[in-house]
């Protein structure tokens, strides 16, 4: 199990650094009307939540640039950014080494439960590594959405 679910976390880790290749930083700042996010926001969210649930809950050091916290948890939005953001190479190279230190960390631990469980905003209480892992799957896929989405807007704005 332990290899399928990190071969899972790589392969939407991949398809989410893919969809932002060769995007300027321009793009990635567009806020198309009607959205409070943009492509960089959802990047940084991304790592953000992925860090809290792979590392803080399995009781390992969390790897938070500066202005992590300010940026990028729920509720925030560049609109209220009063620091500037990481540029999309400090991003992608984030989200490339947080996936390859989840797997060296987590591996063969995946059934070891947290001390603090969790219960998303949905409800659904996260007691175990796997399951926290196992929800930013879930996570991952929907910013993943959302960022191309933004792109098909932003390439109107452009």
């Amino acid at each position: 199990m332990d290899q399928m679910l990190f071969k899972q976390l790589e392969f939407i880790r991949n398809r989410t650094i893919d969809a932002v290749q060769g995007l300027s930083d321009e793009v990635l700042d567009v806020i198309p009307e009607g959205f409070n996010n943009n492509i960089r926001w959802n990047l940084g969210h991304v790592y953000y939540v992925q860090e809290r649930f792979a590392f803080y809950f399995a009781g390992e050091p969390v790897q938070l640039p500066d202005h992590f916290e300010a940026l990028f948890p729920n509720g925030t939005k560049p609109a209220d950014w009063v620091v500037t953001p990481p540029t999309k190479d400090v991003l992608l190279q984030l989200l490339i080494e947080q996936s390859q230190r989840i797997e060296s960390v987590l591996t063969n631990r995946l059934e070891e439960r947290v001390k603090e469980p969790y219960t998303t905003r949905n409800g659904l209480t996260l007691s175990t590594i796997q399951e926290f892992l196992t929800y930013t799957l879930y996570h991952e896929g929907i910013h993943f959405n959302a960022i191309n989405f933004l792109k098909r807007f932003a390439n109107r704005v452009q």
